[in-house]
């Protein structure tokens, strides 16, 4: 069976970009990546992807005069690729309507809160000042509205009392690391469908019993 052909797009460090390499990596894993576009120069996402041996290119946000042509310009080289999911890891651009449209059920995102809590941005910052006990990490399709669509995988991350935004970042990266590479290889095995914009995932199993955040360490 060929192996799904993936366009990853980047606009900084890519560590969810390795997290990919390294699942691509795997022999039985079910996708390959074809292509890296970053939207802008010299970020060590390029230097993760030259160095795993991977196609990459640079579409530079503002050489265009308008978000259309931009994504145009971006339209282009995915379908030049012969990707067929294209996945956005840290790629700080908001598309256009059309274009997410265009790519419809073939365009995913990683999002560091359980969506549809804290969309956008500053999603750490917000869950400490709200003063959850769980964040987390959401893979969903896109849609044209900022951080909504069909979610396909989720992890729960329990928050610290004594948590900063940078533990706390680090907690949640940690869950997405194993998030995208889940929901890639689910796609990529022809398990995801979207019925009524609901992720449906065939053979999948679910955890049974809840947690809780706080424990009661005096067992009271």
């Amino acid at each position: 069976m060929a192996r799904l052909k993936l366009a990853v797009l980047i606009s900084g460090t890519g560590t969810n970009l390795q997290a990919l390499i390294d699942a691509c990596r795997e022999p039985d894993f079910p996708a390959e990546i074809a292509l890296v576009i970053s939207s802008r120069p010299g970020v060590p996402g390029l230097e993760r992807a030259g160095g795993a041996g991977l196609a990459t290119a640079v579409i530079d946000h503002k050489a265009f005069k308008d978000r259309a042509a931009f994504d145009a310009a971006l339209d282009r080289r995915l379908r030049d690729s012969g990707a067929g999911l294209v996945c956005l890891a840290g790629f700080m651009r908001l598309l256009t309507e059309g274009f997410a449209q265009s790519w419809r059920d073939r365009l995913v995102n990683i999002h560091p809160s359980l969506l549809p809590a804290f969309q956008g941005r500053h999603a750490h910052e917000r869950a400490l000042s709200a003063g959850v006990r769980f964040t987390g990490c959401t893979v969903h399709f896109v849609r044209p509205e900022m951080d909504q669509g069909p979610i396909i995988v989720q992890a729960a991350v329990p928050v610290h009392v004594d948590d900063t935004v940078e533990t706390l970042r680090e907690r949640v990266l940690s869950a997405e690391h194993r998030c995208y590479p889940l929901a890639v290889k689910l796609i990529a095995e022809g398990r995801v469908r979207v019925v009524n914009e609901i992720a449906l995932i065939a053979g999948a199993d679910t955890p049974r019993a809840a947690i809780l955040n706080p424990r009661d360490s005096r067992g009271r």
